[in-house]
């Protein structure tokens, strides 16, 4: 990526210089420089305000609720891992996390249940079957509540910021249905095969 960048403004540049407008390139610059400090500074604010509230949804139980709630379903999805092993605990809040739209909160749980996949691995230099479909899991991500981009939005003055949430939800839905069926399909192929990894 740091090539196709590199060309892309070295070939803006040598543009602008041959067309007579360098001028415009330096402006554009640095309008685009102080237009990302000031995005940064207005998303600080919401961003915090998620935070927030997702430490009141951990502290009040919210996150362990639907976590419960999601407990059958990841048993199903990660027979492999023991019931009371805590990758299915980070798992699970990982999950209840992105479905309601706190990223942030959901990647230290992301990182831990890797963490502990990881100890369960057999080859540790290759992924196990259990770590690709939370990879899956992870990348698709069911999203209910899309708080993140809600919130990007409004820094940027949307009318209604919230409009996104069914085409957001019908959108992570189907991405998600299609990595487990994915997932689903590459197992029984590699169990079929015999070079698939128990954990």
């Amino acid at each position: 990526m740091n090539y196709v960048f590199f060309f892309l403004i070295s070939f803006g540049i040598v543009v602008a210089a041959i067309t007579g407008n360098i001028q415009s390139v330096t402006t554009a610059a640095i309008q685009s420089a102080n237009s990302a400090i000031e995005r940064i500074i207005q998303l600080m604010g919401i961003i915090t305000l998620w935070l927030g509230l997702a430490k009141v949804a951990e502290k009040g139980g919210i996150l362990r609720g639907l976590a419960r709630a999601l407990y059958p379903f990841i048993r199903w999805l990660f027979p492999s891992i023991p019931a009371r092993h805590p990758a299915i605990q980070s798992i699970l809040m990982n999950m209840s996390a992105n479905i309601l739209g706190l990223g942030s909160a959901a990647t230290p749980f992301g990182l831990k249940a890797m963490e502990e996949l990881q100890k369960l691995n057999q080859d540790p230099k290759t992924a196990s079957e259990a770590m690709c479909t939370f990879l899956a899991l992870n990348t698709s991500s069911l999203t209910i509540i899309p708080s993140t981009i809600i919130a990007i939005r409004l820094s940027l003055g949307s009318e209604n910021p919230a409009e996104i949430i069914s085409t957001t939800l019908l959108a992570s839905a189907t991405a998600t249905i299609t990595a487990v069926l994915l997932d689903f399909y590459f197992r029984k192929k590699n169990s079929a095969r015999g070079d698939g990894h128990s954990i």
